[in-house]
């Protein structure tokens, strides 16, 4: 029988583009590319591995108000739970068949993590620091390391230029994740999670992103500057001047009225940085790959 369309929604699946840019950036810095495997690795992560994560989150969570991606999220059903586990078989055997055993070792841990942080059982994500890491984590750091083994067939080298890059991965989420939960305070703490962002508060979220992102730009900084490549690194920063400017009006807005702390101005923040930074990270492919 076919998942129905609510199933289907569950899965957030254009919720991928938000989730993109570190492949994009993992893709523009890999000196070895075998294609068929980096474009197999790039579906596997993005229309399977993601959407079944959403899927499993929101059937846990049973969410009554908006999630990343959808405003009104219908009930999920049985059918939701057994589609995850469907879509995370199938990415394990096509990445141990057809990409390299590194790969889907990579992405076993990755479903790992992220049944640990929304299972009833172990329920990483009621708790602030714990449930935080766990992402920084998985979706920084550990997410590049896994698109490498995809791209490359081969293990990324822990370099002290790798560990600056890894390292920036990992602040560039640390940075984003809060703002993704600065309007759903409430509806968390009703399911008895305490996010880092209802913590640090509604400015104090504000100011905590922009720390983590001006870390993140001192690690960036040190990678390119350890591979001879200073100049992409302002290359960059062009690309991520839309991202600044929204980001202080809208830390304006909320300033004046936690209000604005809402669905719409977090997808719209969220839209912005996605289009800004998969728009840079796809120049960077396109210089060092094809110039």
């Amino acid at each position: 029988m076919l998942p129905d369309r609510n199933t289907i929604k569950l899965l957030r699946i254009p919720f991928s583009f938000f989730l993109m840019p570190l492949f994009l950036f993992a893709l523009s810095q890999s000196h070895q590319i075998i294609l068929p495997q980096a474009l197999l690795s790039f579906l596997i992560i993005h229309f399977l591995i993601y959407p079944a994560s959403n899927g499993y989150n929101s059937y846990i969570d049973r969410d009554e108000g908006s999630i990343g991606g959808l405003e009104k999220p219908p009930m999920p059903t049985r059918s939701l739970f057994y589609l995850t586990l469907l879509l995370d078989i199938t990415a394990i055997v096509l990445a141990a068949v057809f990409v390299s055993r590194l790969f889907s070792i990579c992405l076993i841990l990755y479903i790992a993590a992220s049944r640990a942080y929304s299972s009833r059982l172990v329920r990483l994500k009621k708790y602030a620091v714990p449930g935080f890491l766990v992402v920084v984590i998985f979706q920084g750091a550990f997410t590049y390391y896994m698109s490498v083994a995809g791209i490359t067939g081969e293990a990324m080298e822990l370099n002290q230029g790798n560990l600056f890059l890894l390292m920036g991965c990992s602040f560039q989420i640390a940075g984003a994740y809060p703002l993704t939960q600065i309007y759903q305070h409430e509806q968390d703490l009703k399911d008895g999670v305490v996010t880092l962002s209802y913590k640090l508060g509604y400015k104090g979220t504000f100011l905590f992103t922009a720390l983590m992102f001006g870390i993140c730009n001192i690690f960036y900084y040190l990678y390119f500057t350890f591979i001879g490549d200073g100049t992409v690194f302002f290359v960059i920063q062009v690309f991520f001047l839309p991202i600044v400017l929204y980001f202080g009006y809208w830390y304006f807005l909320v300033s004046k009225s936690i209000s604005n702390a809402n669905f719409k101005n977090t997808m719209r923040m969220n839209l912005i940085a996605a289009v800004c930074m998969n728009s840079c990270f796809t120049v960077l492919i396109f210089i060092n790959h094809f110039l």
